[in-house]
């Protein structure tokens, strides 16, 4: 029985509580959510919600780009520690490079990014990748990676041709609230191309509401109008795609039930 899954929430940010926001979510038919940790503050925080809210909240490991000074042996030896002997923990990320900011310097990013690609493949967990104004270098590493490492490019908002590259590479696309946006038509076209079998739906909550809930705070319940997006881009039955993302979810993400 296939439901949908929210594959990158942030349940811990969530101005309602994360309580509320998975009531609101089964009412829209979200049964699973992926909660990330991006920083070491917030890991011990998305284990324990998992946990408190299993079976329908899993989890993820990792050091955000912004957060990438903080990443040290400490950090892996931690996320290595719970990523092999916690059942809810079902892949590592968000990790990744963001030169939009530059929280962290390149060489900082770079280190933490290749170290935690590292670590997955030791694993052999799935990854969530965050990328922003950094299409080359991330390529770069992900090719020094290519086989080894298997992921997503979360909240995708890049060129055609970095999603033609991640998907040569092995890696799914997976789509937020974004995809809604009056001025998002390149991301709509990239994802009429991306194949079904390939694609993932997010919310990134409490971030990028999707039309026609843009300006407030997101939650999980409102992953289904990007949904609706995606699957009139791709002209099927919004059940049809409910039905390949889960497949896609569960085939990616193998420790999820």
């Amino acid at each position: 029985m296939s439901s949908w899954i929210d594959v990158h929430v942030h349940l811990d940010k969530l101005e309602e509580g994360p309580e509320q926001a998975l009531q609101l979510a089964r009412q829209e038919g979200i049964e699973r959510v992926i909660t990330i940790g991006t920083e070491p503050s917030d890991l011990s925080v998305v284990l324990e919600l998992s946990e408190k809210y299993a079976p329908m909240v899993y989890c993820t490991l990792g050091i955000h780009p912004h957060e990438a000074g903080l990443w040290d042996q400490t950090m892996s030896d931690f996320i290595r520690e719970k990523a092999t002997n916690h059942p809810r923990v079902v892949g590592l990320g968000e990790m990744g490079l963001d030169y939009y900011y530059n929280n962290a310097t390149p060489q900082t990013q770079k280190r933490a990014f290749q170290d935690q690609l590292q670590l997955a493949s030791d694993l052999d967990l799935p990854v969530e990748i965050h990328t922003r104004d950094a299409e080359e270098d991330t390529l770069e590493i992900l090719r020094a990676m290519k086989g080894r490492v298997r992921g997503l490019i979360h909240c995708f908002t890049g060129t055609r041709w970095f999603a033609e590259q991640c998907l040569d590479l092995g890696y799914n696309i997976s789509l937020s609230g974004v995809l809604t946006f009056k001025n998002a038509q390149s991301l709509r076209d990239i994802a009429s191309f991306v194949p079904l079998n390939r694609l993932h739906v997010e919310t990134d909550a409490p971030f990028l509401a999707p039309v026609p809930q843009r300006g407030k705070k997101n939650t999980p319940a409102y992953m289904i109008h990007t949904a609706h997006q995606l699957a009139q881009i791709k002209a099927i039955p919004v059940d049809e795609l409910k039905e390949q993302v889960w497949k896609n979810t569960k085939a990616l993400f193998t420790k999820l039930s």
